[in-house]
């Protein structure tokens, strides 16, 4: 009985995003006899819909089956594909007859831009073809075109700039439909710093796998997919950042390829994902795409020099010098390519370090690569002629290669299309754009947001800190405001600073918002999840924070400064706080989706708030602004939220807060004596035909309002015009967000 209570406590403990019928769900799956947990996903899409009962399992089921064997395979073709882009040049071009004398092998001109044009040539006519079940590696020296034919293939540059077909089993993959076949791991590794490895790709499978897995299948999944990456022993371990510690470079690097292939992607494209690691860990990421390319998956990657062993696991190459290919076939096949070029590979030479310097020693020549070029080209010919293009040699057998909609329907019932699909669909359509619906998204997306702030306290507490300090030295500065002209001034020059303040707090948070703002841009490239979900979901959790802040420097503040209205009058002043919280994070986090430095972005902020504390109102009055800058007075931050403190402050008309002598309290007659104070007032009373006694109301609350320019709008207009500019600049952030995420080249 003990042990069974420690198993549950250990199961436990070790699911922390399963429930207690899942815990015992996947206990009890694990203890099978000879079972193995699928590391793909059409085993635990057949067990859909059976929560608690595993029936129709087979025990065979392989931990890795090899789908290499399909008889629909998938192809991926490009033929002459070309791009340019147009460049600036700082220099006029060279005349002909200079370039023409210009011969030395250490001089190399710029031959990829056309001079009458200036269009510079990334891509050249590259043609070529991936296979299911294999690995194609575009290798080349920096600024060959690497990285360009990885976009292109993956739909990353606009199709009206790119020329040439692209084609998966001889039919054009709308970009719909690739974003739901296809994955792309960028070079950089962005992600969660503050979650765990088992957590990272967790989120990730709450993401891209469809609501119909249980809990239970889908930690089945990740589990499987920590084995095959291999990263048992990083599971529990933070990803970490800067100032926390966390995985290596090279287990941050197999978790970023996870994240990508939870949903089983029949294309995988990587940008250099050796980038940065040593030798060992760059052979273990190579390794690991390997046994995703033998799951059934094309994967396609740039890689600038693998080492030996690399080549090794590696399946086809092309070799690209400015944009154009000079190799193109499998690893075995350089030393006859170089072999019949001319050009023999020595016996103990590393190959690709062979290549890359030949190809760079051409370019450096007046004829640069051409005669290597051209050579590929009718090499390809002769190796075209000796096997066919459009068939497989299996077993001694030839296969066609099947149409797409076959291929597709096949993948669907083994589980590779996984976004919401299911083995009873068969056509392209019925594959949906997102796995899940808009309300799962926008749970999933709080909970790892919620998750990744607990874990990382200081960057809440920073802001917090900031609102206690600010509103300490406020309540010390103005403590026990009396309503004399002098204390009039002083807590409008309160109400100003202060309402300024709650912008200048939210400035804070940009690197947070940049740091999610470049994890949305990877997730929801290939429809991890929607860009409204994100955006709604962002805005939602925002709010118990700014409440949090807004209710700490309302009470701080409030009653130190002795602001008038009492409980009615604190509570109004606390809405306001929180109006303008929510119009600052709202402007902030509107500028984090425009702008993509963190230094440029305080700038721009902190010069933006002081244009908008300048045409608040608080320095120059409405009527005395220019017409020209008029403008910038409506849509200034600080003038609703200003004004409606300034109008609950002083909401009642007919409050006296000049009496009499107290007129003089504000001008260099204050140090004068009260009875000849009296005098001056009786003077005054003949000159201006008025009864003045030192109990005359000169100045009422209807009259400081007036004197300020705050007439236009009452508080509870200023309040909705606050609370609705938080809701414009969050849908100009969504705008935003879809302008940017876009991804692609121009």
């Amino acid at each position: 009985m003990s042990s069974s209570g420690g198993d549950n406590m250990s199961m436990a403990s070790d699911t922390p995003f399963l429930g207690p019928r899942q815990v015992m769900e996947l206990r009890e799956y694990s203890r099978r006899p000879r079972h193995h947990v699928s590391a793909t996903l059409g085993e635990l899409l057949r067990r859909v819909g059976d929560s608690t009962e595993e029936g129709g399992t087979s025990d065979q089921d392989p931990l890795f089956p090899d789908t290499t064997s399909t008889p629909f395979p998938f192809v991926l073709s490009f033929t002459n594909l070309s791009y340019s882009v147009k460049v600036r040049r700082k220099f006029p071009p060279l005349p002909e007859f200079l370039r023409r004398r210009i011969n030395s092998p250490g001089v190399q001109l710029d031959d990829t831009v056309d001079s009458a044009t200036n269009l510079k040539i990334l891509l050249n006519n590259i043609s070529g073809e991936a296979r299911e079940g294999e690995i194609l590696a575009v290798l080349g020296a920096s600024g060959s075109g690497k990285s360009t034919l990885i976009d292109a293939l993956a739909d990353r540059i606009a199709r009206e700039s790119l020329k040439g077909t692209i084609t998966l089993n001889g039919e054009v993959l709308e970009s719909r439909l690739l974003k739901i076949m296809s994955a792309y791991v960028m070079q950089d590794d962005l992600l969660f710093p503050m979650l765990t490895v088992e957590e990272t790709l967790m989120f990730s499978a709450e993401f891209r796998l469809p609501r119909s897995l249980s809990k239970s299948r889908k930690k089945a999944r990740v589990q499987a997919l920590i084995d095959q990456l291999g990263l048992q022993n990083a599971a529990k371990t933070l990803i970490g950042d800067e100032g926390h510690r966390g995985v290596s470079g090279g287990e941050r690097r197999r978790v970023s390829i996870g994240i990508d292939i939870i949903h089983d992607p029949v294309l995988l494209f990587l940008d250099e994902p050796t980038s940065g690691l040593d030798s060992t860990s760059a052979y273990m990421v190579v390794k690991v795409l390997q046994r995703i390319a033998r799951s059934g998956s094309i994967v396609i990657m740039s890689i600038h020099q693998p080492s030996y062993r690399i080549l090794n696991v590696l399946d086809r190459l092309i070799f690209l010098s400015h944009g154009q290919t000079v190799f193109y076939g499998s690893p075995a096949s350089l030393p006859r390519f170089f072999a019949e070029f001319g050009h023999p590979i020595p016996p103990n030479e590393d190959r690709t370090e062979f290549v890359l310097d030949f190809v760079r020693e051409r370019e450096g020549t007046p004829g640069g690569t051409k005669t290597l070029v051209d050579f590929n080209k009718s090499w390809q010919l002769k190796e075209i002629n000796n096997s066919s293009r459009n068939a497989r040699f299996r077993n001694g057998k030839t296969t066609t290669i099947p149409s797409l909609k076959d291929a597709i329907s096949s993948s669907i019932s083994k589980g590779k299309l996984v976004a919401g699909a299911t083995s009873n669909d068969s056509s392209l359509s019925s594959v949906p754009r997102f796995a899940n619906p808009f309300w799962i998204e926008m749970i999933v997306i709080a909970k790892r947001s919620i998750l990744n702030s607990i874990r990382a306290p200081e960057l809440f507490g920073v802001r917090l800190g900031a609102v206690i300090v600010t509103g300490v030295i406020l309540a010390t500065i103005f403590r026990k405001l009396d309503s004399s002209p002098r204390g009039i001034q002083e807590r409008i020059g309160f109400f100003a600073f202060a309402m300024s303040t709650t912008f200048y707090t939210c400035a804070e948070a940009i690197p947070v918002f940049l740091q999610q703002r470049y994890i949305f841009m990877r997730e929801t490239a290939y429809n991890a999840y929607r860009r409204s979900s994100y955006v709604l979901s962002h805005s939602i959790i925002s709010i118990p924070s700014i409440l949090m802040l807004s209710i700490t420097f309302a009470s701080i503040t409030f009653w130190a400064v002795g602001l008038a209205g009492g409980n009615s009058g604190f509570l109004l002043f606390f809405l306001f706080t929180v109006a303008a919280f929510w119009a600052g994070s709202s402007f902030v986090t509107f500028l984090s989706g425009v702008i993509y430095n963190v230094m440029v972005g305080y700038t721009v902020v902190v010069a933006i708030l002081a244009y908008f504390l300048l045409f608040s109102g608080f320095f120059i009055s409405r009527d005395r602004i220019p017409p020209y800058w008029i403008w910038f007075h409506y849509v200034s931050l600080v003038k609703y939220p200003y004004q409606g403190v300034l109008q609950n402050e002083f909401h009642d008309p007919n409050k006296c807060f000049v009496r009499g002598i107290q007129v003089f309290d504000a001008s260099p007659l204050r140090a004068v004596p009260d009875s000849l104070k009296l005098k001056l007032l009786e003077s005054m009373s003949e000159t201006l035909h008025m009864n003045i006694t030192s109990s005359t109301c000169l100045t009422t609350a209807s009259d400081i309002l007036k004197q300020t320019g705050v007439t236009d709008l009452d508080k509870w207009q200023s309040f909705w015009i606050t609370i609705a500019l938080g809701f414009f600049f969050r849908i100009l952030f969504y705008f935003a967000l879809l302008i940017g995420s876009k991804n692609k080249r121009k």
